[in-house]
């Protein structure tokens, strides 16, 4: 199995930034693309960005791009969500994901990710 351990949230004012990273523990070698979601009180999780194993491809949610970064350092077995710029909305707890068989693809529904870690709360205030 993949043990998948959020860390990095917190309190941040509006304009503000924040890491959060994502680290993985156990038969890491099952890992193929990791992504990042978020969930707000009362909605359904949502997706926020993927890498795919090696780096080389990435994708975002609309609302993020040219604020959010997504990377991983293989060696250390950590996806990290690098967030310029944050804004109310951005509130939420952010959760990783490991898929185990998207080897090049980036899924962007939860139901595709088979490993996920308990979450980091991450508030913007206004």
């Amino acid at each position: 199995q993949v043990q998948l351990v959020e860390s990095g949230g917190g309190l941040v004012q509006a304009g503000g930034s924040l890491t959060v990273s994502c680290a993985a523990s156990g038969r890491t070698f099952l890992i193929a693309t990791m992504g990042w979601f978020r969930q707000a009180p009362g909605k359904d999780r949502e997706f926020v960005a993927a890498i795919t194993w090696d780096g080389t491809k990435t994708s975002y949610i609309e609302s993020v791009k040219g604020r959010f970064t997504i990377s991983r350092d293989n060696a250390k077995n950590t996806v990290y969500l690098q967030m310029n710029s944050l804004k109310p909305e951005d509130t939420a707890v952010y959760y990783c994901g490991a898929d185990r068989s998207s080897t090049y693809l980036l899924p962007t529904t939860p139901g595709r990710y088979n490993y996920w870690g308990q979450g980091t709360q991450v508030t913007v205030s206004s």
